[in-house]
């Protein structure tokens, strides 16, 4: 039998005694909750308390008749109300419909489709509910809230963890499958932090060159500042260490145990107050035994490990993402959030989320897409490899697309140096960073 605290409940309004009595019967029989009352006139008063999924009434009562009842109700908070007659006809059926009320279904009722059409009113209510309950979250939340959403243990385990470790120099090594969100807990560490108005410098392991290294990272004398020291005071973020080469994992030892570097052509050390903050999306120890990862540096970075929980660890979490990133796409291609249904809800949470919150921003961005002309489900945006939906109807939004594209692929082409973007592109770093953020892009998610 379903739990009491989330069975579906039912309030049911019938003068006649024994009708009622029948409905309460096949009701709870049902597993549903239930009360029962025998005028309408009671009902206004009493639905602050009750707080029923759903209202079933009869037609033709004395005092207050159930077409009268659905006049009355305010359906910014009232429930559903499916209404049943025996004197019903089609005219009445349709004026009742129009008038608001869910559904008519005459006596003699069918039960199984009685209870059909009040188990779907019940459940769009409640989905309705939950979904202005997680706006209403949403518009709440702020600061480290907002960055690392989700209300699960694990999620509520890392936020304390990023309070507590963001005040320290102590290196954090973060451990999550692709997607996990690993630099978005890299820049809260950082923005928490005293560092957060000096550089957050990320490196991606797998797309650093050995040729190079030192000459982008260390500088070369008289002609360019490397990053390093350019982002003196602040955050080194290494993301993928274990692909990392091994000459270059040399060198970042050598740089984490002095904190210092020698640029090019120089022969006085420049000294570094660079906190690190590194992560991989596979075993740093099993790296460590395949000659992947130099053991030295490894214990250089995994002061403090912190692993990031995979999407399917985290269902409950699912629809209050989703419903999030769905604000953030709606807001950025102008048009209004689609709400979820309940098997919008059953697709998110029988899929596994391999790419994780990356895969599901990305399925968000789809499902909006497609609401542009009124169509789409969430089971649709899960499928990455469906065709477009459409071409954009408006020179802002086709706008909007091509610069995404082009953004994007230049972000792609110059390994996320900004610098190098702006410069390709022809713009300011200013308006380059402007137009990242007013298009929703995520740089970790191209790279």
């Amino acid at each position: 039998m379903t739990p009491p605290d989330t069975a579906l409940s039912v309030l049911v309004v019938d003068d006649d005694k024994s009708m009622r009595a029948s409905l309460v019967d096949l009701l709870e029989a049902a597993g549903w909750r239930t009360e029962a009352l025998p005028r309408a006139t009671q009902v206004v008063d009493l639905l602050p308390r009750l707080q029923p999924d759903v209202i079933l009434s009869d037609v033709r009562m004395p005092g207050l008749s159930g077409l009268d009842l659905l006049a009355a109700l305010d359906r910014s908070f009232a429930p559903p109300l499916v209404l049943i007659s025996a004197h019903g006809d089609i005219p009445m059926a349709v004026q009742a419909i129009q008038d608001g009320a869910y559904s008519f279904v005459e006596k003699p009722y069918d039960p199984r489709r009685l209870l059909s059409i009040l188990r779907h009113a019940a459940e769009q209510n409640r989905m309705a509910k939950g979904t202005e309950r997680l706006k209403a979250r949403l518009a709440r939340l702020s600061g480290l809230d907002r960055v690392l959403l989700g209300s699960t243990p694990d999620l509520a385990a890392i936020r304390q963890e990023v309070l507590d470790l963001a005040d320290t120099p102590a290196p954090v090594l973060l451990q999550g499958e692709t997607g996990t969100g690993k630099e978005v807990v890299a820049r809260a560490l950082h923005d928490l932090g005293p560092r957060a108005d000096r550089p957050f410098l990320a490196l991606n392991g797998a797309a650093i060159a050995e040729a190079s290294f030192e000459s982008e990272m260390f500088g070369v004398k008289g002609e360019a500042t490397g990053k390093l020291i350019a982002a003196n005071g602040g955050t080194l973020f290494l993301d993928e260490i274990c692909a990392c080469p091994l000459p270059v994992q040399a060198k970042l030892l050598r740089v984490i145990e002095d904190k210092q570097v020698t640029p090019i052509g120089a022969t006085t050390p420049v000294a570094l107050d660079i906190r690190v903050i590194s992560a991989s999306n596979e075993d740093a120890d099993q790296a460590v035994s395949e000659g992947r990862l130099r053991q030295d540096l490894l214990f250089r970075l995994n002061t403090v490990v912190l692993t990031l929980p995979p999407l399917r660890a985290r269902r409950d979490d699912l629809v209050l993402l989703f419903t999030h990133f769905l604000g953030v796409y709606g807001r950025i291609y102008e048009v209004a959030v689609p709400d979820l249904s309940h098997d919008d809800v059953s697709a998110l949470l029988a899929h596994d989320w391999p790419g994780n919150v990356r895969e599901l921003r990305n399925a968000a961005e789809r499902r909006v897409l497609a609401a542009r002309r009124g169509r789409g489900s969430v089971a649709d945006a899960i499928r990455a490899d469906q065709a477009p939906e459409d071409v954009p109807e408006t020179l802002r939004e086709a706008v909007a697309v091509f610069e995404r594209e082009l953004i994007g692929k230049a972000i792609r082409a110059h390994e996320g140096r900004m610098d190098a973007v702006a410069e390709a592109l022809g713009i300011g770093r200013r308006t380059l960073n402007e137009k990242i953020v007013k298009l929703g892009l995520d740089k970790e998610a191209l790279l």
